[in-house]
């Protein structure tokens, strides 16, 4: 039967798409587009490969055959017989040491451990801002309540320092509206009035509900958390003053602040905690005695204070000079521009480099034990590898040491990432 061919055929039904090329998708594409996007990644990844498969191959025995319950170097090795394994042994006889120092008292290990959990329920109304602001107050009281647990001793002490701060934060509200440097010393004039006036309160007899803890008993990784946590949160508060005064039109107040900053920046750490070690207490009053803690707090939050506060005016000096046009068109006096305007989107600017000096003096933190102050890095070098036990364990305790200090720093890294994109209101 004949065909017309002449008509032009009209497709009613629409042709089913087609599967992409098996390169252009699943984890052919991604392997193509990030390990083998050209002649010199494939290199590199290649090479990559073959590194972490040389590591792997050394360290996984290591860690697989590893000894967890011998009492000594020794025996570790009796149960090994000559094959590749660490001897973990020291970890678990000697954790308690690692963690709180060999003086602290073994029955009292309940009490860091508490100050521990409720550090983080005090930190989450200043980390995560969309929880309720009445949660600061547990915030405000938490770091006298952690030094009641942690050293004991008589209850009046953390009530008269809290007393004192109240007092300075009353005078600090009262005259800081009209003149910030007014209020801000008048603030520690009347902290340091109700200190005075709060150390007749203090009984010389110790409250027996806490035993009190001298610092020197104070050592392992609980001290590296307390002088962490201590010396950023301090640091943060001076170092926001410094760079402020370092901006400041005052040339007198300007002057003590790049002196200031530029001195502790070009002095080494480690020169510090000599000095907090030998001559920081000279310059009390003779009769007082200064804790060791307390001066390596000092001196380590001038550390690092000196150095955020370049970070922030290098916030400050990144807006534009708009930003400082607008508050004053909307007549905010200086403490209400930089409160409520510029101090928001410099500190969100300096994120980064704020998490970086917070990472560097956690770490730094090691560093008190050139000065006889038993930290992680101290109860390995000193007390656990002075012993006939485990004198030889290198790499199991500096491994342990490495993690938790990965751990926290890393820690800090996510949360320091999570914070600049929840705050990236840039257009984009």
């Amino acid at each position: 039967m004949p065909t017309d061919t002449s008509v032009a055929f009209v497709r009613t039904a629409e042709i089913p798409p087609s599967p992409p090329p098996a390169s252009e998708t699943g984890i052919v594409k991604w392997l193509r587009e990030n390990l083998f996007s050209s002649w010199g990644n494939t290199i590199l990844t290649l090479f990559s490969f073959w590194a972490i498969y040389v590591i792997l191959t050394a360290t996984v025995p290591w860690i697989v055959n590893g000894v967890w319950t011998t009492s000594s170097l020794a025996a570790c090795r009796e149960v090994l017989q000559g094959e590749v394994g660490a001897c973990f042994s020291v970890l678990t006889e000697r954790w308690n040491q690692l963690l709180y120092g060999f003086k602290y008292p073994v029955e009292e290990y309940w009490r860091p451990n508490l100050a521990f959990l409720l550090l983080f329920a005090a930190a989450a109304p200043v980390l995560f801002f969309d929880l309720p602001r009445k949660l600061l107050i547990f915030t405000a009281l938490y770091p006298f309540i952690a030094y009641w647990l942690i050293w004991g001793g008589s209850i009046m002490i953390p009530i008269v320092a809290l007393l004192g701060f109240v007092a300075g934060y009353f005078v600090f509200d009262r005259f800081g509206k009209q003149s910030f440097a007014q209020g801000f010393f008048g603030a520690i004039v009347a902290a340091f009035v109700v200190w005075w006036l709060g150390g007749f309160l203090i009984p010389d007899t110790e409250d027996t509900l806490l035993p009190a803890v001298p610092s020197r008993d104070l050592g392992g990784f609980m001290l590296n958390m307390m002088l962490g946590v201590t010396c950023v949160s301090l640091s943060l508060p001076l170092g926001i003053v410094l760079a402020l005064g370092r901006q400041s039109k005052m040339p007198l107040i300007k002057g003590i602040c790049v002196i200031f900053i530029e001195f502790i920046r070009g002095v080494p750490l480690i020169t510090l905690l000599f000095v907090a070690s030998v001559m920081l207490s000279y310059f009390f009053p003779p009769e007082s005695t200064v804790d060791l803690f307390l001066r390596v707090v000092i001196m380590i939050t001038m550390f690092s204070a000196a150095y955020i506060a370049e970070v922030i005016r290098g916030g400050l000096a990144a807006l534009p000079k708009g930003q400082y046009e607008a508050a004053d068109s909307l007549g905010l006096d200086y403490p209400q521009a930089m409160r409520l305007i510029i101090l928001p989107q410099a500190l969100k600017i300096s994120i980064p480099g704020i998490v970086n000096v917070a990472v560097g003096l956690f770490k730094d933190t090691t560093l008190v034990s050139v000065i006889s102050m038993f930290d992680l890095v101290g109860m390995i070098r000193g007390p656990i590898l002075a012993s006939t036990e485990w004198n030889g364990v290198y790499w199991e305790l500096l491994s342990f040491a490495a993690l938790l200090f990965f751990i926290v720093c890393y820690g800090i890294s996510q949360y320091s990432q999570w914070l600049e994109r929840r705050l990236a209101t840039d257009h984009r």
